[in-house]
């Protein structure tokens, strides 16, 4: 992203009709489908907005200036356009590929977190016992990987977990987009951001982290070959937290061979899995429409597992199931959950 965008886009001339939704902080997706703007808010409601229709003229303007923000072709041969600034990410799809019409998806993220400990249990988020379970495992120092279908909140659980890890452990954020925001949330804790461009990627900002004395590596999202490298980084004794996209944390190994491909033999891949990855989750989402045919979305701790590899045996323990405790598999670790309450909103 260019100054020239990030300047642009605090203009209510860059977004037009589009601006009161960008500045708006209980908003936090703005949808075009070639038709309608749909809207998603902070209490996870989806509603169409039935009095703003888009002009193709102020559609083909703002893509220009986004076009223009980050010196990017948008046409037939280049049908996807992507920029960012600080809280926004924008991805438009031309009408050429997307034959509903020219597609807009304004995703905001903002510098705080939207998960409060009070807030989850009392809004079915996971059970007291769930959270005291999570928290537990981040005083633990464990490996967490954190799964569930786009859109489900992984990275807004990961950010909220990564607010339980004390202030002198130097945390190190790799991201190709910016949703983490950690040093803005903790100005207080040890941290530095890596951000993925042309010049460094995953693979290469993992191992540059080894240089950078982290206590944990946070990847915004595992999807490829780097997983190799995350592995190897976990092995070193460095406490990491990541999401990947797959519907049942018992996938979390075979999802993770797959991305590794032919960089390793696949039987040590999995022995590494299961030895430096401890703790997968599985964010859901539910929907229905509220008396007001508002399309309401609620998110929940679906699964927790334990991984181990033991006596040459890699082993997988659900701990969580529909979620609902199926297992005291943690033992002594009870307790924190309490201890936190005054990290509480």
């Amino acid at each position: 992203m260019s100054e020239r965008m990030i300047a642009l886009g605090k203009s209510g001339d860059f977004f037009g009709p589009l601006y009161p939704y960008i500045i708006d902080d209980d908003v936090t997706d703005v949808d075009y489908n070639g038709r309608e703007v749909w809207i998603t808010d902070s209490d996870n409601c989806r509603h169409v907005c039935k009095d703003l229709i888009l002009s193709q003229d102020f559609v083909d303007q703002f893509t220009g200036r986004v076009a223009n923000g980050v010196s990017k072709a948008f046409n037939r041969q280049n049908p996807v356009l992507e920029a960012e600034t600080a809280s926004l990410r924008i991805t438009i799809v031309h009408e050429s590929v997307c034959l509903t019409g020219r597609s807009i998806c304004i995703r905001k993220s903002l510098p705080y977190v939207r998960l409060h400990a009070r807030q989850m249990i009392a809004e079915g988020y996971c059970k007291e016992e769930v959270l005291d379970l999570l928290l537990s495992c981040v005083a633990d120092h464990k490996n967490i990987v954190v799964v569930g279908e786009p859109g489900a909140g992984k990275t807004e659980l990961c950010k909220f977990l990564s607010g339980y890890i004390p202030e002198d452990e130097r945390v190190i954020t790799i991201e190709d987009t910016t949703e983490w925001h950690y040093p803005s949330m903790h100005p207080d804790h040890d941290c530095l951001e890596l951000r993925i461009n042309r010049q460094m990627d995953y693979t290469q900002a993992i191992k540059t982290c080894l240089r950078l004395n982290p206590k944990w590596i946070m990847l915004s999202e595992t999807r490829s070959k780097e997983v190799v490298y995350l592995m190897e980084c976990l092995s070193t004794g460095v406490h990491g937290m990541t999401t990947l996209h797959t519907s049942d944390v018992r996938k979390i190994p075979d999802r993770m061979l797959n991305m590794a491909g032919n960089e390793r033999d696949a039987g040590r891949m999995e022995n590494d899995i299961y030895s430096f990855i401890d703790v997968g989750i599985l964010v859901r989402r539910r929907g229905w429409e509220d008396s007001m045919e508002r399309y309401q979305i609620s998110r929940y701790i679906d699964q927790v597992c334990f991984f181990s590899r033991e006596d040459g045996k890699n082993q997988v323990q659900i701990v969580v199931e529909d979620g609902k405790v199926i297992s005291d598999a943690w033992g002594e670790r009870k307790g924190t959950y309490y201890e936190a309450k005054v990290a509480m909103g």
